[in-house]
């Protein structure tokens, strides 16, 4: 029998407007990391990760961890309820003007509690308030991530637009 394929699945939206935002409302909040701690982002791709089987970074050094998460280019926000960490996002420009969401999800004992739409809805939001102005906020997802992953981004107002597929 042979693994099912890997199917990447690429969106984005073009205009802050496209934004169908959900809310959880108090006592869940989103702060952004000011203070670069490297080991906050490896820590949460480990842990967030470890699930969907994160593998790109998981061998990655501390020096390599360290200039990833100190680029210029990177903002790291962490989704909390109740002041208890539940998840997180990145924020990365690219070179064309747009903003990659890197990195999102939450923990593990945090799925199915219905923060993952509002936790996008931030990453969201704050791309579109990122100065200067994205050209596009974008991110990719594949069929080894949450099986709702895609509908969230969907629902949130993203829109498909290359899907690749690899054996």
């Amino acid at each position: 029998m042979q693994p099912e394929p890997l199917i990447t699945t690429y969106l984005e939206m073009r205009s802050a407007d496209q934004l169908r935002p959900k809310r959880a409302g108090s006592p869940f909040q989103v702060q952004e990391k000011t203070e670069r701690d490297w080991r906050f982002n490896r820590d949460l791709y480990l842990r967030v990760g470890e699930q969907w089987a994160w593998i790109d970074k998981r061998s990655w050094t501390d020096k390599q961890w360290r200039e990833y998460a100190t680029a210029p280019e990177l903002r790291t926000f962490a989704g909390y309820y109740d002041n208890t960490l539940t998840g997180y996002y990145e924020l990365r420009r690219d070179a064309q003007g747009g903003i990659e969401i890197a990195y999102f999800g939450l923990l593990p004992e945090w799925i199915g509690r219905g923060l993952g739409g509002a936790l996008l809805t931030s990453a969201i939001e704050k791309a579109w308030n990122m100065r200067p102005v994205p050209s596009r906020v974008w991110v990719h997802t594949c069929n080894r991530d949450h099986s709702q992953a895609l509908a969230n981004y969907r629902a949130r107002g993203m829109v498909v637009y290359k899907v690749e597929t690899e054996s």
